[in-house]
Order: structure tokens, then C-alpha cells, then sequence
């Protein structure tokens, strides 16, 4: 794989509440919904590869997760949320909090596809209370730290294969 054609995310915004990111990773559903569920595989990628804290993950309807992410500066940035719906391999429906903001509650999506050849397509729609909340998150870096979180995701994702 090339540079040019390294895989990327598509973001959008369907609606004046919501944020679309459609993500296709070159790993089979099952070996990425282990890495997204999986305590020990989520702390190697999701905090944009840096040290990541899983307090909890309760995969489960009603459980709770919570992980702490910890910057090569030593600042702490935690999230949590509760699960709302999980349906192994396929989707998952939690909200999404971020300590920074207690109170800005956001409902995210997820839904894992089979893409063919040995590929996975994620879609995770966040719908957020207000467009000026929505508005806040698109500005507030997130695209950037997801990029991170997903290059660190495939990489791990081709050392599982």
C-alpha cells in the first residue's frame, strides 16, 4: 500500500446535529470488532496511540466504559458512557462523554460491515444535543485525533492478521 491509496475516513455532517465518519479498514469484521471490544486491544489504539487507561469496558446493554488517555505532556483526558445497544460484530449504540465537558452528552452509532476482500467498513453517526455542541466538537480537534486513533488501529489491526 502506497501513501496515496493508505486508507482514510469520510466525514460529514448529515444533519445539523450529527457527525457522519465512514472509515474502511483492511482487516476482517471479526479481527476489528476484537480490536474495538477487546480491554487489552482498545488501550493500544484508541487514545491515538497514547497511553490509554480501559477503567472499564462492560461491552454489554447498560455497561459502563471508561477509559483515561494519557499525553506524552502528562495531561489525563478522560471519556465514559454507558452502552445502549450491542450487537456482537455488527453495532453498537453508547453515549460519549468527555470529562473536559461534563454534561455534553453525545449518542454515537456504530455499525461494522463486510466490504469484501478481507475488508471491514465502520459508520459511526454521533447525534448531539444542539448544532452549536455538534458545531464545538468539529472544531475542537476531534478529526485530527480520530486520524491518529485510526492510523494506530491499523496498525495494530496488521499485527493481528
Amino acid at each position: 500500500m502506497t501513501a496515496t491509496d493508505a486508507p482514510t475516513h469520510v466525514l460529514s455532517t448529515p444533519s445539523d446535529r450529527e457527525i457522519r465518519v465512514e472509515r474502511v479498514f483492511a482487516a476482517p469484521r471479526a479481527l476489528v470488532w476484537r480490536a474495538m471490544t477487546d480491554p487489552a486491544l482498545v488501550a493500544q489504539w484508541w487514545g491515538r496511540g497514547h497511553k490509554l487507561v480501559v477503567e472499564r469496558d462492560e461491552v454489554e446493554r447498560g455497561g459502563h466504559w471508561r477509559y483515561v488517555e494519557h499525553t506524552p505532556e502528562g495531561e489525563l483526558h478522560g471519556f465514559e458512557g454507558r452502552y445502549r445497544e450491542v450487537v456482537p460484530m455488527e453495532r453498537v449504540s453508547r453515549t460519549f462523554e468527555w470529562d473536559g465537558m461534563p454534561g455534553y452528552v453525545v449518542i454515537e452509532n456504530m455499525t461494522l460491515e463486510d466490504a469484501g476482500d478481507g475488508r471491514t467498513r465502520m459508520v459511526t453517526v454521533s447525534q448531539f444535543y444542539s448544532q452549536m455542541e455538534r458545531d464545538g466538537m468539529l472544531h475542537s480537534g476531534m478529526e485530527g485525533g480520530m486520524a491518529q486513533s485510526f492510523a494506530a488501529l491499523d496498525r495494530l489491526l496488521a499485527t493481528l492478521a
